[in-house]
């Protein structure tokens, strides 16, 4: 659903109504102050995460200690902060919810579904250095061959969807 009118009835600049207006042909409603007229975007929110091979070339994956998807499984990722370059904030959620220092190394693939806002890009990535350890966000840390991959534990369709293209090679060499 592109609006939800109980989450969004007045708006940000002066405080009047918002209402649902088409504001040309072929596009979406989408609410317009009936004050200043000012229009409400509700853009996608950006995510990203990294596949992390070790050396041993099995993957690392940690179990969630937060909704959604709370006790499955996913690879290190999360949100990309305003103004963050989306190869850093892959790096950096790696190495918050790993503990290790990584090296991107291309482009697995970008996610993104209908009714969804969520965009996801998802990186491949060598673990470079630091030390192997989960942080509050997760239960459990783990190192997985391609075999041992807990398939019906993973949390997300694009968990399961970039694993699938990371496996079957699908890797773009532009990651910055």
């Amino acid at each position: 659903m592109h609006l939800d009118p109980i989450a969004y009835r007045f708006c940000h600049a002066c405080g009047d109504r918002l209402v649902p207006k088409r504001l040309k042909p072929g596009d979406p409603e989408r609410l317009v102050c009936s004050g200043c007229g000012g229009v409400l975007y509700l853009d996608p929110k950006v995510a990203t995460g990294a596949i992390i091979a070790l050396q041993d070339r099995r993957i690392v994956l940690v179990r969630r200690a937060i909704e959604p998807g709370y006790g499955r499984w996913v690879f290190p990722g999360g949100y990309v902060d305003r103004g963050e370059v989306v190869g850093a904030a892959a790096i950096r959620e790696a190495r918050e919810e790993s503990g290790l220092e990584i090296r991107l190394e291309g482009l697995v693939s970008i996610y993104s579904y209908p009714e969804r806002p969520p965009v996801i890009i998802v990186y491949a990535a060598t673990a470079i250095g630091g030390e192997l350890q989960h942080d509050e966000e997760s239960l459990e840390i783990g190192a997985f061959s391609e075999a041992e991959i807990p398939w019906d534990e993973l949390a997300f369709r694009s968990t399961h969807e970039a694993l699938r293209d990371y496996y079957a090679g699908v890797l773009h060499r532009h990651c910055r």
